[in-house]
């Protein structure tokens, strides 16, 4: 109990530094990609700065893991975390799991879990294209036979496949753009299902709210049911 009350002021302590973090990795990790023509001296400060911060993910990982008393269930329940640490593309979607510690988007009701699904779920997709629109072009405007020469070209041709569109106007040509083609459409398909069955359940709430609106409206409006006369009681004799 000790060691997991350790993790949660822990955590409460590096919520915002996380957050902060993650949008400066994500700043940096941008202009490198975007400006491939840079000074050298600037490229090696940016080079510099994303592995501080990665180290920075790497020791709030371990550290949080050592506190947790459940290491198995922790991990389980922290996986863009660990990714974060893994596999460098996947860093920027540190963000969204400091989102999740952020006290306001807590909660157990019904408004705070809608609420937590809306911001959470509107990051991600925001995160999800612009993230993969950056690594596709990175790998993908120099390739021989390549039709996606430029960040805009990127970006169209990923929102199109998310949305589950494909015109194939534009398409990856390498491995990597191809894996990472695979990942954005698998992705899509599951925000899709994910955002449909977010708004039929608020739809279905809504319309049982209502219903128990009018219920509640209509016993008022009949006013107290009148009592009815017992008689004469039935112990008595003539």
């Amino acid at each position: 109990m000790a060691d997991d009350a350790k993790r949660r002021r822990w955590e409460s302590a590096t919520v915002w530094p996380g957050v902060a973090a993650s949008v400066v990795f994500l700043i940096a990790y941008s202009w490198i990609v975007l400006e491939p023509a840079m000074g050298r001296l600037l490229y090696a400060a940016l080079i510099t700065l994303l592995a501080l911060i990665w180290m920075a993910f790497l020791v709030d990982y371990v550290v949080r893991l050592i506190l947790a008393e459940d290491k198995r269930r922790f991990v389980q329940h922290n996986v863009v975390d660990l990714l974060s640490v893994l596999i460098p593309i996947a860093r920027p979607f540190r963000l969204i799991g400091d989102l999740f510690r952020i006290p306001s988007l807590r909660g157990g009701s019904g408004s705070h879990l809608r609420r937590r699904i809306v911001i959470i779920a509107g990051t991600f997709v925001l995160m999800f294209i612009y993230v993969i629109s950056l690594a596709v072009y990175q790998v993908e405007r120099y390739a021989p036979g390549s039709n996606i020469h430029s960040f805009g070209d990127s970006i169209w041709w990923a929102c199109v496949t998310i949305a589950t569109v494909g015109y194939g106007d534009y398409y990856p040509v390498t491995v990597t753009g191809r894996m990472l083609a695979i990942v954005l459409m698998i992705g899509g398909v599951a925000i899709v299902g994910t955002a449909s069955a977010t708004i039929v359940n608020y739809l279905n709430e809504q319309t049982q709210q209502a219903r128990e609106r009018r219920m509640h409206e209509h016993g008022s409006a009949d006013g107290p049911r009148p009592v009815e006369d017992p008689g004469p009681d039935r112990g008595e004799s003539d």
